[in-house]
Order: C-alpha cells, then sequence, then structure tokens
C-alpha cells in the first residue's frame, strides 16, 4: 500500500511517500526549484502544489501517481470551516481593512480542491508520472496539522512510548500541542490555540531584527550568544504560563517593548544582541515550564519534538540538560516539511493497522545521482575533472591542506540540515575558517559553522556527547580541546555537533576517519552546500553552478574531483 504525504498550506512544501509502513522517499520541493522555501507562507499561494517533490517520490518507486492508494494532506480545512463565520473571497481590499483573514476563503479553496489540481494541474514536463490521474474523494485525508508533526516525531522514534510536543507558529488553531504517543496511536492531551504562540512571537521578533520571517529565524538563535538579557524581566511579564499546559501572550505590549525595528542592512547594536539573547533565555525557561508539567501529566520518560521550535538546537540541549526527561528524539524534519512525512506514516498506520516498523535513523531521503550520470553531464559541459582512485583518502588530504570543498555524495538529505551528501566541508584546524566560510557564503559574520565528528570519537571532543545524528543539540566543547578546533567553537563555548557512523553514511564517515588518520582530529567543518538566498543543491548541475559562482577551492561530486587550480 503506497500513501503521498504532502504539506503545502504554508511554507517548506514537500511530499513523502510510503509503503507498507517504511519511507521510500522524502523531499522538499525548494530542491528541485531552487526557490527558498518552496514558496512563501501567503494565502495566494497555497495553490502550489510540490509537484517536483511528488514527481520525485514516484519516480524513486517507480509507480504513476494512480498507483497511490492514498493522500495525506498535513492541513484540515474543515476545521476553520466548521468553527469560522461564513467567509467570501473579497475582489478588493481597502487600506483600513487590510488583513490575512480578509483571504481566508482563497486560502480554504485552494486546500480544499487539492486534490483536483494535483490531477491536471502538474507541470508539462513532469507529465510522465501524472497523466491521466484519477483521485477519488475516497483516497483523500485532511491531516489535522499538529497531528502530522506528532506523528513525525513519535511514529519514526525510536519510542514505543512517549510524551510528544508541537511547538510551531501555527496549524489550524493549535499552536502548541501535547499529546501521548503508544504504538502506532497519539492521543491528544492538550493544545494551545491562537492567537497564543511562542512560534510566532520568535517570527515577530524575527522580523524586528531586519530578518526574514519563516526563514530567518535560526540566525536570531545564532545573534543571541552575543547578547545578554537585557530584557528578560519585561518578557517573561508578556508571557505568562498558566496551568495545564496553557500560556498567554500579551503581543500588544511587545512593539513598546522592542522600541522601533531595526532595518535590513543596517548594523546591529548591542541592543539587538540583547533582544535575540532575551528571547532566547525567556523562550527556554517557558518552554522548559511546559515541558515539566508535559511529563508530571504523562508520566513517560521519553520525549518527542517538532514544529518549527523545534530546530532551535540551544533550546533542545536546554531541555535535554534540565534532566526532567531521559530521552529526547527530534525530528530532523521538525518545520512543516515534516508534515508532509508525519501524514503519510499517520494514514498509513491507520489505513494500514499494522504495528510500527520504520525507525528513522538517518535523514538521506532524497535524489542520488550515479557515477555515470554525473560524468556524462561534465563531459557535456565541457567540465575538466579528473577520478579518484580512494574518495575518502584524497579527499581528506585536500582538506588538511586547508582548503574548502563541496561535497555531493549519495543521496540528498530531507530536512533543512546539510548532514553529508549534499555539504561543504573544511578544517576545522584554522582559526579562520569561520570567517572564510561566512565570506564564502556570503553570511553575517556572527554566523557560527557546525562540526561533524565520528560518532565513536565525540564523547572525546565535546561534554557528555552521545549519538546526534541530525544536527539539533548543541553541546559544550571540552576546554582541553577548543584550541585545536578553533574554527567550530562558537562564542558561547559551544558547538551544534553532527555525530556520524558507518551504517548512516557510510563515505562519509570514511572521509572523517581518513582526516582522522592524517591530521589526529576526527572533525570536519560542516555546512549547507549553497549560497545566499538559495536552497541547498540538489543536481549534478546545482552543484557546479555553485561550485563556479562561489570561491570554493574544490569539488568531490561522486568519484570525480574537479579544482580551480587544475
Amino acid at each position: 500500500m503506497y500513501t503521498l504525504g504532502i504539506n503545502a498550506a504554508f511554507h517548506d512544501s514537500a511530499a513523502c511517500l510510503v509503503k507498507d509502513g517504511q519511507l521510500i522517499a522524502a523531499a522538499e520541493e525548494e530542491r528541485f526549484t531552487q526557490i527558498k522555501h518552496g514558496k512563501r507562507p501567503i494565502p495566494f499561494s497555497t495553490y502550489e502544489l510540490p509537484f517536483h517533490a511528488i514527481f520525485y517520490c514516484l519516480e524513486t518507486a517507480d509507480i504513476h501517481i494512480n498507483d497511490i492508494d492514498f493522500f495525506s494532506y498535513s492541513f484540515d480545512p474543515h476545521q476553520l470551516l466548521e468553527q469560522a463565520a461564513p467567509i467570501s473571497l473579497p475582489l478588493t481590499i481597502s487600506a483600513d481593512n487590510r488583513s490575512k483573514q480578509s483571504w481566508d476563503a482563497l486560502f480554504l479553496t485552494y486546500i480544499l480542491n487539492a486534490r483536483f489540481h494535483l490531477e491536471d494541474g502538474y507541470p508539462h514536463h513532469l507529465q510522465q508520472r501524472f497523466k491521466g490521474a484519477r483521485i477519488e474523494e475516497s483516497q483523500w485525508r485532511f491531516t489535522d496539522h499538529h497531528l502530522a508533526h506528532a506523528a513525525s516525531a513519535f511514529l519514526p522514534s525510536p519510542f514505543e512510548e512517549a510524551a510528544i510536543m508541537v511547538t510551531d507558529g501555527r496549524g489550524e488553531q493549535a499552536t502548541t500541542s501535547y499529546s501521548i504517543g503508544k504504538g502506532s496511536n497519539i492521543q491528544r492531551i492538550g493544545q494551545v490555540n491562537l492567537p497564543h504562540s511562542l512560534g510566532l512571537l520568535y517570527e515577530k521578533i524575527t522580523i524586528h531584527l531586519g530578518f526574514q520571517h519563516s526563514s530567518d529565524e535560526y540566525r536570531v538563535m545564532a545573534l543571541a550568544s552575543y547578547g545578554e538579557p537585557t530584557l528578560a524581566e519585561e518578557l517573561r511579564q508578556i508571557i505568562q504560563v498558566g496551568e495545564h499546559g496553557q500560556y498567554t501572550i500579551r503581543f500588544d505590549e511587545l512593539q513598546k517593548l522592542l522600541g522601533e525595528p531595526k532595518q535590513q542592512g543596517s548594523p546591529f547594536t548591542q541592543l539587538h544582541f540583547n533582544i535575540a539573547r532575551s528571547l532566547q533565555v525567556v523562550l527556554q525557561e517557558k518552554m522548559l515550564e511546559l515541558c515539566t508539567w508535559l511529563q508530571e501529566t504523562t508520566g513517560q520518560k521519553n520525549l518527542c519534538l517538532a514544529g518549527g521550535v523545534a530546530l532551535n538546537c540551544v533550546l533542545n540541549a536546554f531541555i535535554r540538560d534540565a534532566g526532567i526527561f531521559e530521552n529526547i528524539w527530534v525530528q530532523p524534519a521538525a518545520g512543516d516539511a515534516g508534515t508532509a512525512l508525519g501524514a503519510a506514516l499517520w494514514t498509513d498506520a491507520q489505513e494500514h493497522n499494522q504495528p510500527r516498523s520504520f525507525e528513522m535513523t538517518h535523514a538521506y531521503w532524497g535524489p542520488d545521482y550515479s557515477d555515470e550520470s554525473i560524468e556524462t553531464f561534465l563531459k557535456e559541459n565541457k567540465i575538466p575533472y579528473r577520478r579518484l582512485n580512494d574518495i575518502a583518502k584524497e579527499t581528506a588530504a585536500i582538506l588538511a591542506q586547508n582548503r574548502i570543498i563541496g561535497w555531493f555524495q549519495g543521496r540528498m538529505e530531507f530536512g533543512p540540515r546539510a548532514l553529508g551528501s549534499r555539504s561543504i566541508l573544511a578544517s576545522p584546524i584554522d582559526p579562520g575558517m569561520q570567517a572564510k566560510l561566512n565570506v564564502l557564503k556570503d553570511r553575517e559574520d556572527f554566523r557560527p559553522v557546525a562540526p561533524v565528528v565520528l560518532e565513536d570519537k565525540a564523547s572525546h571532543w565535546f561534554e557528555a556527547a552521545h549519538s546526534s545524528p541530525f544536527m539539533l543539540f548543541t553541546f559544550k566543547v571540552k576546554e582541553a580541546q577548543k584550541e585545536k578546533i578553533p574554527a567550530v567553537c562558537h562564542v558561547d563555548g559551544t558547538a551544534r555537533i553532527q555525530t556520524v557512523n558507518r551504517q548512516q553514511h557510510a563515505l562519509y564517515h570514511d572521509v572523517l576517519s581518513a582526516f582522522h588518520e592524517q591530521t589526529g582530529i576526527p572533525i570536519l567543518v560542516n555546512t549547507s552546500f549553497n549560497s545566499r538566498g538559495k536552497p541547498i543543491v540538489c543536481t549534478p548541475r546545482d552543484a557546479i553552478e555553485c561550485f563556479w559562482s562561489t570561491p570554493f577551492d574544490d569539488l568531490i561530486i561522486g568519484s570525480f574531483h574537479i579544482s580551480k587550480q587544475l
């Protein structure tokens, strides 16, 4: 039985294909269109289905869309239709009545008719897998947005039982939800509804600091390390946590507290650093209160997290270190892209009625390219290259020369993190490497770069380090090791590590091992293979274009080495 999960309501459009409980393929639309986040989260964009990501899923399984048994869309418009007053689509909006609610009818209409658009709205060049599509109403499921998040967190987790917490900007109505997962079942025990939203609070402050919402929240997290929590007490008063996991946010007082917003391109001041730090500190405190209530209410020792807020690795580490749960698992595609996976897994579990059999131990579920297809592309485009005899050893030697490489290997990652398939790799030994990479990627100088470390060596370099394959937690760099890997030590003494073992990604692991043999350091810098404003590269063409338009030194793509020094 095939189940196709679709996320398209807000941002990070994505598709996932599940067959009899097993994940077959998963990818974000942005990787194919090279439009960051696939689309912007506005009512006008709801019609934009992830056709390219769906096509990839169908192609991976070598099936036509008519071979799909069930479709699961990760938003339930009926919840808004049932509870809202009658709404209609205005042809024009007056200046004094220009609100998002004015376009609710457009937003909901596109979602309600998504299956018809899926039948005949596909791009012409994708028709091989779509032409003649017929999707019956009985095949279509609208899955509650927070349920899709919760399913993405629990169903592929290593736990048989767990508490589940989802925190994001918004779903249909919920902004934070609490559930208990057991076996293949998920029971919601509470939720916080709009307008109160920790995700929207973070979004508003992201905008205030001159960044783009639903896109740049991770930059605010990085900015926070440079500030002091001078506004924390005032923020604590704005966010009030009540009983039963409830909280309220007085958004009307936020502008008075923060003052005038920063203009994009203007320099950061200490006030901006302090705002970011205050937000991070208070978010951690309030989330810990909510997690404490959840643990006391459920009695569970395991916690699963999803929703965009769960991509905040500093927050995740704070919850981990508090010790109220013994184990924490975070969905690597915790943002809205992951709801495509959750919707597919949930619908499959309900329709298939079989025990859970899938555990997500890695994130490599996207497209891959054979050496034959890569070499054909290089030859056709007259790109000079050489074939490597020992990819791992020769790549490690290049890295040991302090050269920066683009690394394109195997199946692409699902989720926002580059985890060794579409990465930029560099040596962590050079103290100036962080600055070099920030210049290369045209990023702010306060942005840290992350280390990847051999899993069995992690605890020798980072305090209390354990398996962390998805780069979703920070760890303290051991004092004795800091001077050996200065490029990956953040200003606060932490690093957002990725651990890797050979079962997860053999070649990636072997490069690290070879670098360890050559330098004594089992760590590399790993950042995403993209340039500013672009998604992570997906195809050989994407990789070549990024390489030649960015000051890399080398590209290792499949078995081939391309160098600007050749």
